[in-house]
């Protein structure tokens, strides 16, 4: 069952015109500002500043070239203040977050991410080639098993489109990314690929942060970024 979304735009009380224009990220400790850069740029985006801090670099990225000097498309990286920190701590703390006595709220917080990793806060980008999303995925994985930095830090989900469309379906059959994937999208003509990370720190809890790589296929008018399928 499918809602489907007018087509018709509301009528514009001001003759405003809105872009995306920047996040804000946070990672934890110092020597862990470099890596996680390094994991942004892996994601596709392109960095454009580096200003070194007393504790820890702070980034400007870009989420395409064409946005180097503009105002928009911008992603901010930089230590996560220590006023938050201390907040995140002293929740810490109360919730017993790490322990074998974890409070209810916790676990059950955590039961949710494992099974639907869009379910809280997380941060989606577009990318206009499947195959360069398989080879981010592949990356991703080596990454996770073999680079000193990263190995262990990166956890990987994915989520196929509904299958429906034989063209589509054909062609994640036979991909080495999505060939064996179980789970469905709340939509068609898409895939979903979400990466959670230590690297930087969100959430209501202050810790993994979820990252989502979409990919649409061309030509249809209604996929997974359009409509919302139950």
């Amino acid at each position: 069952m499918a809602t489907i979304a007018s087509d018709r735009r509301e009528t514009a009380t001001a003759p405003t015109q809105l872009s995306m224009g920047h996040l804000a990220l946070h990672y934890g400790r110092a020597e862990d500002g470099p890596v996680a850069a390094r994991l942004l740029k892996v994601l596709g985006l392109a960095e454009t500043q580096v200003l070194p801090l007393p504790n820890g670099n702070f980034y400007r990225f870009v989420v395409n070239s064409g946005h180097f000097s503009r105002g928009d498309g911008i992603i901010y990286l930089s230590a996560m203040p220590g006023p938050q920190a201390k907040l995140i701590a002293a929740i810490h703390r109360a919730l017993r977050v790490g322990t074998d006595d974890e409070d209810e709220a916790v676990k059950g917080y955590r039961a949710m991410m494992a099974s639907d990793y869009e379910a809280s806060f997380h941060f989606g980008f577009l990318v206009d080639s499947l195959d360069e999303l398989e080879r981010i995925v592949a990356n991703l994985r080596d990454l996770n098993a073999n680079d000193p930095e990263m190995k262990g830090r990166l956890n990987i989900g994915m989520n196929r489109a509904r299958r429906g469309n034989a063209e589509v379906d054909a062609r994640l059959d036979a991909s080495p990314v999505f060939g064996e994937c179980s789970r469905y999208a709340y939509g068609s003509n898409g895939v979903q690929v979400f990466l959670e990370t230590d690297l930087v720190l969100a959430g209501q809890l202050g810790q993994n942060m979820y990252f989502e790589l979409d990919y649409v296929f061309p030509g249809s008018d209604s996929h997974i970024l359009s409509v919302v399928e139950l």
